[in-house]
């Protein structure tokens, strides 16, 4: 088969099999693979060690998959039709960032690569050399997401693109295929500034560089140290995550709504009540979290974010939640929790 019609034949499977966008991206390599060195030079990766592992192998794929020609990037909506954080106003309700609200998208992209690489093999009629990812592999996903033409890099340093917004999965297929690249789309962020502005803890030092040892998301996710004092106040009522960066952004007003019902809240996810929230990891981390993208926190991580919000809620109702905590057999979890309490203290001194 003709490469034009073979690429234009997978980007039809891609669709029918339920991606939302696909385009192909050349092999490299690419201007944006600097930028990613001097980031991480710069020490914005915070504890995530696992970036600097491997780090040859994402500025060349070729020591991925040593016969890579192409790569097929699919994007997955997750967008679902609930409100943002920003309009929901209750000190005592946390909030877990949109993504994490269902299954773990890891899965449901990785079925339906699984899929998409059967057609490709059937379509080229003989055996291909192949690597799939989602999210964990050793490759810059956005970079390659770029050149395949599924949008720009937003200021915010997500993926932007005009039907969807930023509120979509990547995954990809390397292949060792020569297909066509498709054009990447140019930036039309322009002189907007709102992610920047909107930003409680200043995590982008610039347009479209995150210091991720200031986001809300790499503090509650990521690391697995106390959360600087000076940061606290700052986190809001966010216990996994934040969206406020994709929320303000005008290309998120009205995104395409996903279909895929894997990426609706389970019950209890959606801007849940402290307290209850509390008690669901207490007592059933192990059977309510299953298959949710919340277990990389873990059940400590977790409550250490609980009793932050806690602590900012201003609502002495948690006092003998924070209490409890205190008791816990973490160090972490102990820390926290008396930050919290000294906090609403504070509250009823005032």
């Amino acid at each position: 088969m003709e490469t034009l019609s073979l690429k234009q034949a997978i980007k039809t499977s891609a669709l029918e099999i339920g991606f939302d966008l696909v385009g192909v991206a050349p092999a490299g390599p690419f201007p944006e693979q600097h930028y990613f060195e001097q980031w991480l030079a710069r020490g914005y990766a915070g504890e995530m060690t696992y970036l600097l592992h491997g780090c040859e192998k994402r500025l060349d794929l070729r020591l991925v998959l040593p016969e890579v020609k192409s790569v097929v990037v699919c994007g997955l909506s997750y967008a679902t039709d609930f409100p943002y954080s920003i309009s929901r106003k209750d000190p005592g309700r946390g909030w877990i960032s949109r993504y994490a609200w269902g299954q773990d998208y890891h899965q449901v992209l990785l079925r339906k690569l699984q899929r998409l690489l059967e057609r490709i093999q059937q379509l080229v009629g003989a055996k291909i050399a192949a690597k799939m990812y989602v999210d964990t592999g050793p490759i810059l996903e956005r970079v390659l997401a770029k050149y395949a033409g599924l949008g720009w890099w937003g200021k915010n340093t997500s993926l932007l693109n005009p039907r969807f917004g930023s509120w979509f999965f990547l995954g990809e297929i390397l292949l060792d295929l020569e297909l066509p690249a498709d054009e990447p789309m140019s930036d039309r962020c322009g002189t907007c500034r709102r992610c920047i502005d909107a930003c409680p803890t200043g995590a982008l030092v610039a347009p479209y560089v995150l210091d991720a040892r200031r986001c809300i998301a790499y503090l509650t996710i990521e690391s697995r140290s106390a959360i600087p004092l000076e940061l606290r106040p700052l986190l809001q009522n966010h216990i996994f995550g934040c969206d406020i960066c994709q929320e303000v952004c005008p290309w998120n007003r009205k995104p395409q709504i996903s279909s895929v019902n894997e990426f609706q809240p389970r019950d209890g996810f959606f801007n849940p009540d402290l307290a209850e929230f509390t008690q669901m990891v207490l007592r059933k981390f192990i059977g309510s979290f299953k298959g949710s993208p919340l277990r990389r926190s873990k059940q400590v991580g977790l409550l250490r974010n609980v009793a932050v919000a806690m602590g900012n809620s201003a609502e002495l109702r948690f006092f003998p939640w924070l209490e409890m905590l205190t008791k816990h057999e973490d160090e972490l979890v102990k820390e926290h929790a008396c930050w919290a309490i000294e906090t609403l203290q504070k509250v009823c001194q005032s």
